[in-house]
């Protein structure tokens, strides 16, 4: 992982086990070091996207989101995407419940939200491209959107133009701000990726882009106490 992450993401492989290498640079920095573990070593990739069983795994998000809403899905999800594989993992179990029956053929606007320190798919999605460029210079207090360059693009650009949906980005300082506010409103302790969600729920509901009587889900991945570092 880079060198710069919270110490508590450090700490928390370390005490699950992990041998926790700290690469001089980016998220795509250390995927390049751990693809060469599996070169070298023969080692079994978990990078995003190198494997099945992660995509399954994010897939139950859809499921599960659907069982509890009677199996009626919302207007809108909105997802803070940094690899992306949560918003491909949701979109690929409602293609499968809509084939299944179970659920009608209307199917949820899907919002990206990054960083706007880090806003490759942001940027993609408004110029019309099916990839994204790298980001370059790579910034943001929300580690699980620093991501300048994701595996699966193509599939989350595919998935926003697919649904209707749209992508945006985000200020750290509005981030810590939504923060604070789910906090004191929610007594939710979310993380900064997850705030990102309001901020841009907000900012599309005063837009027009959500309308007032739409069911709005929004995804908070983490906890703010991985961030613990941004308050002390």
């Amino acid at each position: 992982m880079p060198h710069d992450v919270p110490q508590v993401f450090v700490a928390e492989c370390r005490a699950l086990g992990a041998k926790v290498t700290l690469v001089d640079g980016l998220i795509t920095d250390c995927g390049r070091v751990a693809a060469e573990g599996v070169r070298q070593f023969g080692c079994f990739d978990v990078s995003t996207l190198k494997e099945p069983y992660r995509l399954e795994g994010k897939k139950t998000m859809g499921y599960e989101l659907a069982e509890q809403m009677g199996w009626s899905l919302p207007d809108v999800i909105i997802y803070p995407t940094g690899g992306g594989t949560g918003l491909i993992g949701m979109w690929k179990a409602f293609d499968e419940m809509r084939e299944l029956g179970w659920i009608g053929p209307e199917l949820p606007r899907m919002v990206t939200v990054q960083s706007e320190g880090c806003a490759p798919i942001v940027k993609a999605f408004h110029e019309g491209r099916e990839f994204a460029e790298p980001w370059q210079g790579a910034k943001t207090v929300a580690d699980g959107l620093r991501v300048p360059a994701a595996v699966g693009d193509f599939l989350i650009l595919r998935t926003l133009r697919e649904s209707d949906g749209t992508a945006i980005a985000v200020s750290d300082q509005e981030m810590i701000e939504a923060m604070m506010l789910i906090g004191r409103t929610q007594g939710i302790f979310a993380c900064p990726e997850g705030a990102a969600t309001l901020v841009a729920f907000r900012r599309l509901q005063s837009q027009g882009w959500i309308g007032d009587e739409e069911t709005v889900v929004l995804l908070n991945t983490g906890s703010g106490l991985k961030y613990a570092h941004l308050w002390v």
